[in-house]
């Protein structure tokens, strides 16, 4: 199929271009434009595949850029956004006009040129903190941070475009993807590049808070999973392992894995969120998505961890000490 990628050049968008040119189709790929002429993390594709992806430079608020990445497509996978909780923080209204508008510029190219399908990235942070465990579709939306504000806004209309214009867009929900490629703003990466560069304690957030943790991998195969199914169209579809691990505990879990075992965990206040904001607890309902594609995990944690250490230890030249977002 001929397929377009918008965010192609983040951390899960890079693993789906690969993926998708690995299995025959035509990748073309919106990534936003910088001076300094690169395509983000589709930069790290083997030769092979990046010769196969016709990468765009744009703005998703452009609504001129998208419409050119979407004529002629089959397929319209759609995770561009602004993802950064702390940088939500600083800079709220560049993050709702990229989430919101840019996905309804996604929206509105799609209904013009008849694409047959779209599949929209949400996010578990739509979810706020846990009402109820394991969390599904239904659970309600609660905006603790201006991005999952803007998340839930831009859900909102792909729920919208279905509804009114019968657009054929289906939202896929990953919770907490980790892997190769994932920048520090990230937990896991800021737990690694400190374990494995010798810090003497490893400095964090707020270390009791749970999470869901899905190795990219999985997540790409949730995306083609929901991609191909008509029975997510007009649908949310969960996709995360239904286990949940505390922050604490990850981080005791990769110091054992690089052989950091006795290094102590302490909390930086600067990495704290801001009251009230901090999503406490998420773990994931996921038999929607079994039910509906057959779609299930793989990788285990300690695997997709131990391949993510391999992964930061051979870059670790890469990450920017003291990184915050």
């Amino acid at each position: 199929m001929r397929v377009t990628l918008t965010g192609a050049g983040g951390f899960i968008g890079s693993h789906l271009a690969e993926r998708l040119v690995h299995e025959g189709h035509e990748v073309r790929a919106l990534v936003r434009y910088t001076s300094r002429g690169d395509f983000g993390l589709l930069d790290d594709l083997p030769a092979e595949a990046a010769a196969h992806v016709d990468v765009r430079a744009g703005d998703l608020r452009d609504p001129e850029a998208v419409r050119q990445v979407v004529r002629g497509a089959d397929l319209v996978f759609h995770l561009a956004a602004l993802i950064a909780i702390p940088y939500s923080y600083v800079h709220p209204r560049e993050v709702v006009e990229t989430n919101v508008m840019g996905t309804y510029n996604v929206l509105s190219a799609v209904r013009e040129f008849a694409v047959p399908r779209m599949v929209h990235t949400s996010t578990s942070e739509v979810y706020g903190t846990a009402r109820q465990v394991p969390i599904p579709e239904t659970h309600p939306l609660q905006g603790q941070s201006p991005y999952s504000a803007s998340k839930i806004g831009a859900d909102k209309i792909a729920e919208s475009f279905h509804l009114s214009f019968q657009t054929p867009v289906a939202t896929i929900r990953p919770f907490n993807t980790y892997g190769p490629r994932q920048s520090t703003r990230a937990v896991i990466p800021t737990i690694i590049t400190q374990a494995v560069s010798g810090a003497e304690q490893i400095r964090l957030g707020s270390l009791h808070p749970t999470r869901d943790l899905l190795f990219v991998e999985d997540t790409v195969a949730g995306f083609l999973a929901v991609a191909s199914s008509d029975v997510c169209v007009g649908r949310v579809v969960n996709v995360g392992t239904g286990t949940e691990i505390s922050i604490g505990e990850l981080a005791a879990r990769i110091l054992a894995l690089t052989g950091r075992g006795e290094t102590p965990i302490v909390t930086d206040q600067e990495r704290v969120r801001p009251r009230g904001s901090e999503v406490e607890r998420l773990i994931c309902d996921n038999r929607l998505a079994a039910q509906l594609t057959g779609w299930r995990p793989t990788v285990s944690l300690d695997e997709g961890l131990t391949r993510t250490i391999a992964w930061v230890r051979e870059h670790l030249n890469r990450y920017r000490a003291g990184y915050q977002v």
